[in-house]
């Protein structure tokens, strides 16, 4: 050992210690994510499980006996599932909700938020601080007067008011996280491609979207979850030839409450969707939360 690292010296190299308390962390924090990783994943193993079993081994014992005793896995639940015409027409309702949402959102966020953020026109300031109060309006505030309005409108109970609720509550979010990310572009690059007379509509398809691609990407994802997976707005506004996914599971458990072996395999089919979603653009999202930190 040196006479440095005995006397405490700072130097550029580490000593034996400092590096045993670095493999120990190391393993300290790889042990720790290994268990909140397998707390994520026990839940959708079971569900998976269940929805593979039969009836007579749901209904007698838990899905973990399957590891220590082998039993007979079927994918009959599935086919039961899919052979009911309210859950596969509430399978393509969701996407008819969640996909519309989801690119409107986008859209007219991205537009809107580069507008807040690179150009001039008369109250921008003041539109922006509405745009930031309606952040914090809840969803349940207004759910009274948009049915009443919808109502009039005649499209209470359709795809098309669902898709314009979650639109209307997404905007604000959007254009607040892509106004932030946007304005972190150097302004000097923008004036450069002013001066080469490019117009704003260049300028914003051909330079910022594909900057701002992590973070369009990350609202994407976002608002695709929140559209899909909800329950509340679809519960109040749509009818049985319009609801999603969530609203028909919840349904088949109001009548059939004992038909379990159904009711997870149309669990694991509305979650399989996003988790799919989720994976395939999770690179885009690691990029978005990684470029304030490269900076």
């Amino acid at each position: 050992m040196s006479a440095a690292s005995e006397l405490g010296i700072v130097t550029g190299k580490k000593t034996v210690a400092q590096r045993v308390l670095g493999v120990i962390s190391s393993s300290v924090v790889n042990i720790v994510l290994l268990i909140v990783a397998i707390f994520w994943l026990v839940p959708t193993v079971g569900l998976l499980i269940m929805s593979l079993r039969t009836v007579g081994d749901n209904s007698s014992s838990g899905w973990w006996t399957v590891l220590t005793k082998p039993a007979e896995l079927t994918i009959q639940n599935y086919v039961n599932l899919l052979s009911n015409s309210t859950i596969t027409g509430s399978f393509w309702n969701t996407i008819m909700i969640a996909v519309p949402s989801t690119a409107l959102v986008v859209i007219i966020g991205a537009l809107a938020a580069y507008a807040f953020a690179w150009t001039e026109f008369w109250g921008r300031d003041w539109l922006l601080i509405v745009v930031i109060i309606l952040l914090a309006v809840p969803v349940q505030v207004a759910l009274i007067p948009l049915a009443t309005m919808f109502g009039a409108l005649g499209i209470f109970g359709s795809v098309f008011g669902v898709v314009l609720f979650h639109t209307a509550f997404g905007l604000p979010f959007a254009i607040f996280l892509l106004r932030n990310f946007f304005l972190q572009v150097p302004a000097e690059l923008l004036e450069a491609a002013r001066i080469d007379g490019s117009s704003e509509w260049r300028i914003f398809f051909q330079m910022m979207l594909p900057l701002a691609l992590p973070a369009i990407a990350s609202l994407a994802i976002f608002q695709f979850l929140w559209t899909w997976n909800d329950m509340l707005v679809a519960l109040i506004f749509t009818n049985p030839d319009s609801m999603p996914l969530t609203v028909a599971i919840q349904s088949q458990l109001r009548q059939f409450g004992s038909n379990i072996d159904v009711l997870s395999a149309g669990a694991f089919l509305s979650m399989i969707v996003p988790l799919i979603v989720f994976f395939a653009f999770q690179r885009y999202f690691v990029q978005a939360l990684l470029a304030g930190s490269q900076k």
